[in-house]
């Protein structure tokens, strides 16, 4: 008996991500949601690209956290608009949540809405928020074979960032075998290799930004 009720959940959170789909579409802005295990970058990602673009782009984050408001407080540092969610401690955020918070957003003239979503490598790929795109990061501490041993948040994903290439010469990780490993699950799945934290090749996540917005603004 406890399937129905599980499909219910869903179905309901299905209807309510549609409801934000055709809102966000309204007013043409690209809403990402990035998806990562704790600690894999997320914030530090974040951070340096509304810095980078903040005269480029209208930007905003959607902030979800078990507790605590310490990355929203590192995000509004950077200027952009940020709402907290705190799931007290489910372990993703649904389009309920999303729904209430864009309540808080005035979303005319945004051209991008980052949802973080609660550092979980499993739960948050099941639920739909409405968002044009999925982004997971994968963080060389974390080590290359997390494609394979949780490939749900890969297969859903349209995007890989491959996070803390800073931390290259002092881990055993290959971004090939991570490559094909993600790939393997998902063949259609891109992939950007970064460091947040030193800036390397955050050029090349910036021009797919770019890319994904005009596509948006062209839909």
């Amino acid at each position: 008996m406890k399937i129905p009720v599980v499909r219910k959940v869903l179905e309901v959170n299905e209807t309510m991500a549609e409801q934000n789909k055709k809102l966000f579409d309204r007013h043409r802005v690209l809403v990402l949601n990035l998806m990562s295990s704790p600690g894999a970058g997320k914030t530090a990602l974040l951070e340096r690209t509304l810095s980078d673009l903040g005269t480029e782009m209208n930007m905003a984050v959607i902030e979800g956290d078990v507790q605590t408001t310490n990355d929203a407080q590192r995000i509004a540092a950077t200027g952009v608009p940020v709402v907290q969610i705190n799931t007290d401690q489910a372990c993703h955020l649904d389009s309920s949540m999303v729904q209430e918070a864009l309540g808080q957003l005035d979303l005319e003239g945004l051209d991008v809405l980052f949802i973080e979503n609660v550092g979980n490598l499993v739960c948050p790929a099941a639920f739909d928020l409405g968002e044009d795109l999925k982004i997971t990061l994968l963080s060389v501490p974390e080590g290359d074979d997390k494609p394979l041993k949780y490939p749900s948040m890969f297969v859903r994903s349209q995007l890989m960032i491959l996070n803390k290439l800073d931390l290259l010469p002092y881990l055993e990780f290959s971004l090939v075998q991570a490559t094909q490993g993600a790939q393997t699950v998902n063949p259609d799945l891109e992939v950007i290799s970064v460091s947040a934290r030193t800036g390397e090749n955050l050029e090349a996540w910036y021009e797919w930004l770019r890319s994904r917005l005009k596509t948006k603004r062209k839909a």
